[in-house]
């Protein structure tokens, strides 16, 4: 039975998880084990729960009590059910609820390299991609589009940043993803050792085209894709195997990285 809560104080400190911590708070970097995330709209909860993460509360409100949070709430019995109108809660966040549900939930423990990369023949490495917006969509393409896997360097944007798990529409959730740790000698060095070719995207005279036989046929293959504004830094580039080019016409000289992971999932795919 669900455990409705109606908000009457603000200053709840049950409530500080959806009011006033930031997502670095959240995240908890000294202390992984007390992480939290905030999932935002039911798919993305259900998906989130269908992951195995494991919910603290629950924000929405009143009208979806018995509506689209109803399934939710079928799977959250006993957990603190926060509600009130769309105007409050909007005062408490200082943002409209996505379809009117949020759901604090606890930060799963993250796999590592070798175990995400085990029997996997096409995994994507972002390098420092640090809008929550990019990451989200590319990891959306990515389990879209046929990837087996996300690795992301530590400068990355976290893809449970409320933003990036919404923008992913749940995906974050099904795709296996861990960070690489030291980059790029020692990442690179363990794909290499685990038998992947790496394929940087990236505008260079010696790149190959994205539909090029060679590196469509590689067994497995790890596609890397840089930063928003500076791309793959050059020691990334130059430790590739292959640097890979979308062709571009009109003039248009580069994609947005999302969207130039999407092109490149498709084209890879196994």
């Amino acid at each position: 039975m669900a455990n409705i809560v109606e908000i009457t104080d603000f200053s709840d400190p049950s409530l500080d998880v959806y009011a006033r911590l930031t997502e670095a708070q959240l995240l908890n970097r000294f202390e992984p084990a007390k992480g939290m995330f905030i999932a935002e709209s039911p798919k993305v909860i259900h998906r989130a729960l269908d992951g195995g993460c494991q919910p603290v509360s629950l924000l929405m409100e009143r009208k979806d009590i018995e509506g689209s949070a109803r399934e939710i709430l079928a799977r959250c019995p006993n957990i603190p059910v926060f509600t009130a109108d769309e105007e409050v809660l909007c005062n408490l966040t200082g943002y409209h609820l996505t379809r009117g549900v949020l759901c604090a939930m606890r930060r799963p423990n993250l796999p590592g390299l070798e175990e995400i990369c085990r029997g996997a023949s096409r995994v994507v490495i972002l390098e420092n991609v640090q809008n929550p917006t990019n990451v989200g969509a590319i990891f959306r393409s990515a389990a879209a589009l046929g990837m087996d896997a996300v690795l992301l360097t530590p400068g990355c944007s976290n893809p449970l940043y409320r933003r990036s798990a919404r923008v992913s529409m749940g995906t974050v959730f099904q795709i296996p993803w861990a960070y690489t740790g030291d980059w790029p000698e020692a990442g690179m060095a363990q794909m290499k050792a685990l038998g992947f070719k790496t394929a940087a995207l990236a505008l260079s005279d010696n790149s190959v085209s994205i539909d090029d036989p060679k590196l469509m046929g590689e067994e497995k293959l790890a596609l890397l894709l840089g930063s928003e504004g500076d791309g793959l830094a050059d020691t990334t580039i130059a430790s590739c195997d292959y640097t890979v080019k979308i062709p571009m016409y009109h003039g248009v000289d580069s994609l947005n990285v999302a969207a130039a992971s999407a092109v490149a999932f498709w084209q890879l795919r196994k």
